[in-house]
């Protein structure tokens, strides 16, 4: 090839390259941009499976690369928000089982265990004895277009509901609020159906025992209530007078053998143990020492 071809040639190829390189800017400048809200959309209603991921990528305009990203980013953002230090992700398997699952989230209000369930499948009632709680569910569950039943009532009190209505309760840390934790185990065993599973979250009793309103002065933890505790017994009048003032909940610390020996004395196998604690940023004193929430899984035989 003589000269004058060769720069001819090379001339063509960097136009061409140009060309490619505005082509692309052009892309990218076109390109849509997505809201957090929209993306959390799309992966809910891939979530639901109604249709084909690659047709939801086309109906939307994203590659299905991008769709799966977000995908994932939800679930560890879902992951670190509910469960802080997880002592590993859920697998595929366990996310298929809960799709077309009854479960009864019990004293779970706030828009929180809900919503995550029903994105993955399951028909989820939610059941809570305040009516704000209970509103934070709807409001989600409007949103991101999910279906949630919600139900106001007492979760030691669980009669609307026939025996064996649920295949898994999830009870978050809420049973602090009821004097007798018992019933709220025999009626969790009654309304499961058999193998059915409860997992169940609640402080860990050491939690109860000490003066935090001295701790916050003194950086000390320093032992003041026995075991188990009650906001009506264990206080004096005038801090009685002060939690009333201030709209605080009443709140119980009940023993471990309530706890873990109530759900066996019902009827449940115990199966799982897992202790967690409060983020750092929370600068609980007592996290230094120990754990503060223990979680059980329990099955129904």
């Amino acid at each position: 090839m003589s000269k004058e071809n060769k720069d001819k040639a090379d001339a063509a190829e960097a136009r061409s390259q140009q060309t490619k390189g505005f082509m692309q800017q052009v892309r990218v400048a076109a390109r849509r941009k997505y809201t957090p809200e929209e993306k959390v959309r799309i992966v809910l209603e891939g979530f639901r499976r109604e249709v084909a991921v690659n047709e939801l990528c086309r109906r939307e305009g994203i590659k299905p690369g991008a769709c799966y990203s977000w995908t994932k980013d939800f679930m560890e953002a879902g992951k670190e928000r509910l469960t802080r230090d997880a002592v590993r992700d859920a697998t595929r398997q366990e996310i298929e089982q809960i799709k077309g699952l009854n479960v009864l989230g019990l004293a779970s209000g706030g828009g929180e265990q809900g919503p995550i369930l029903a994105a993955a499948g399951a028909r989820v009632t939610v059941l809570d004895n305040s009516p704000k709680q209970l509103g934070q569910d709807r409001f989600v569950a409007d949103r991101d277009s999910l279906s949630i039943t919600t139900v106001q009532g007492d979760m030691a009190d669980l009669s609307m509901f026939p025996d064996g209505s649920f295949g898994l309760i999830v009870h978050p840390v809420s049973n602090t609020f009821v004097q007798d934790v018992i019933p709220v185990w025999k009626e969790s065993f009654r309304v499961l159906s058999s193998g059915g599973v409860l997992l169940a979250g609640f402080d860990n009793p050491l939690v109860h025992l000490f003066d935090y309103e001295l701790a916050e002065k003194s950086n000390v933890l320093q032992v003041k209530y026995k075991l188990p505790y009650s906001d009506l017994e264990s206080r004096t009048e005038a801090e009685k007078q002060y939690l009333f003032a201030k709209g605080e909940p009443i709140e119980f610390g009940h023993t471990l053998e309530d706890q873990i020996g109530g759900q066996v004395d019902v009827g449940f196998i115990l199966t799982g143990l897992y202790e967690d604690h409060n983020p750092p940023e929370d600068h609980d004193l007592l996290n230094k020492y120990t754990d503060t929430y223990i979680a059980t899984r329990s099955v129904k035989p």
